[in-house]
C-alpha cells in the first residue's frame, strides 16, 4: 500500500510517500508544493496543480490530511480550511479515500505523546524512515501524517480480519 500524508499550509503544503508491506513502511519521497500568485484563487490553483503532479507520479493507494484546529485568527482559520479543501479535493479527484486525524493524534502515532514539537516529530519520522532526507518541517509533518494513516489502516484490517474469522 502506498499512502500520502498531506499537511495543509497556504503558503507552504507539505506531502509525503509512504510504502506499506505488513508491518514494514518505507520512505518514497517527500516535498513541499509551495503556492505562487497575486490572489488567493491563484495560490490555490498553484497548489492544486503541485499536488496533482506529486499524485500523477507517486501514484498512491490511500491518502490523509490533518484536521484543521480553530485559532484565534479567525481570517488565518479560514485561509487554512481553503488550502485544506485542496489537500482533500486532489486526492477525492483521483479516486482515494481520504482519512483525517487531528495534529494530537498524528503526534501520538508517531512520537507517543500529543504534544510533541516539530523537531520531535522531525526526529521521530527520521527513526522510522532510516535514511529520509526531509523536505524540511511541513514534509516531515507530511510523513508523519501518513504513518499515523498506515497505522490506523493496519489496525482496521487486521481487526476485520479478526472479526470475519471470529463470525466465520
Amino acid at each position: 500500500m502506498r499512502v500520502l500524508g498531506i499537511d495543509p499550509g497556504l503558503r507552504n503544503m507539505g506531502w509525503g510517500v509512504i510504502e506499506v508491506a505488513g508491518s514494514r513502511i518505507s520512505h518514497v519521497a517527500n516535498g513541499v508544493c509551495r503556492s505562487s500568485g497575486d490572489d488567493m484563487a491563484a495560490r490555490l490553483l498553484s497548489l492544486h496543480q503541485q499536488l496533482t503532479d506529486v499524485l500523477m507520479q507517486h501514484r498512491p493507494n490511500t491518502a490523509a490530511v490533518e484536521q484543521t484546529f480553530v485559532n484565534k485568527d479567525g481570517a488565518g482559520t479560514l485561509k487554512l480550511g481553503q488550502a485544506r479543501g485542496i489537500a482533500m479535493l486532489v486526492p477525492a479527484q483521483a479516486g482515494l479515500a481520504v482519512g483525517e486525524y487531528a495534529p494530537n493524534a498524528v503526534k501520538k502515532a508517531v512520537v507517543g505523546v500529543g504534544h510533541a514539537d516539530k523537531a520531535q516529530i522531525a526526529h521521530m519520522v527520521k527513526v522510522q524512515l532510516p535514511g529520509v532526507q526531509l523536505a524540511g518541517p511541513d514534509a516531515a509533518d507530511a510523513l508523519a501524517i501518513a504513518i499515523c494513516h498506515s497505522f490506523h489502516v493496519q489496525s482496521s484490517s487486521t481487526l476485520a480480519a479478526a472479526l470475519a474469522k471470529a463470525t466465520a
